[in-house]
């Protein structure tokens, strides 16, 4: 069954053009038009690759900072001990623990965005993967989230950093900024997420690899964008 959208909703997919594939700059500038969110709403790219998520090597996952920032307040979690910990401590993070993060979480506790751990605290840390595996909080190699070096790990977090992984379809959706930011942010953002997943591209996969690409706002009809006009200067 269809989904019943609203009438704001359909007022603004009225404006989009069906069929046709924008340039980013346009696309931006249209995503910010027909917003009609009562908050800053949240800017999303959405990507659909042509990759075989069954396939180890062709599930994509990784961060990049964005060079704008992300619009919003991150709450960064370390769990360290010794140096490691004085070191996240001084480069910002929110909340520093050992056994007794783990614990609080445990608990319940789940009042943060980013979670990093120190290679030596993933024996205590993996006790948690039931519950931060499913939110996608789980400290990991391939994010940036498992490293001795805190400092640069909690200053990315704090500065913009996002995460991307395909879904089981193939699919990257990333946060891309806040509807409130300059187009140009915007746009700076966005060419650094495509840079980021081109870049990325598996080496296995055959023909054309990004198939379709979007960006929406949090309640906002989606905007077909020119591959290309990501990747142009």
């Amino acid at each position: 069954m269809a989904q019943k959208r609203g009438k704001k909703y359909q007022d603004a997919a009225k404006q989009v053009e069906a069929g046709k594939v924008y340039a980013l700059n346009d696309a931006v500038d249209l995503v910010k038009k027909i917003d009609f969110a009562k908050f800053d709403a949240t800017v999303e790219v959405a990507f659909k690759l042509n990759v075989d998520t069954k396939q180890a090597d062709q599930q994509l996952r990784g961060a990049l900072v964005l060079p704008n920032g992300t619009g919003k307040e991150t709450t960064v979690i370390v769990f360290a001990k010794g140096d490691q910990a004085k070191a996240a401590q001084a480069a910002g993070a929110d909340v520093v623990g050992e056994q007794d993060l783990v614990e609080r979480i445990q608990d319940g506790w789940l009042d943060f965005d980013v979670a990093i751990a120190t290679p030596d605290m993933m024996a205590q840390v993996g006790r948690l993967g039931r519950v931060l595996g499913p939110k996608g909080l789980m400290p990991n190699p391939k994010t940036g989230t498992v490293t001795m070096n805190v400092t640069k790990a909690v200053s990315d977090a704090k500065n913009g950093q996002v995460t991307y992984r395909t879904d089981r379809d193939g699919n990257v959706a990333v946060p891309a900024g806040k509807i409130s930011f300059d187009a140009d942010k915007l746009v700076g953002n966005l060419k650094a997420i495509a840079e980021t997943v081109v870049r990325a591209r598996p080496a296995s996969v055959r023909g054309t690899y990004v198939q379709h690409v979007s960006i929406a706002s949090t309640f906002g009809p989606s905007v077909d964008v020119d591959l290309s006009s990501f990747l142009a200067e």
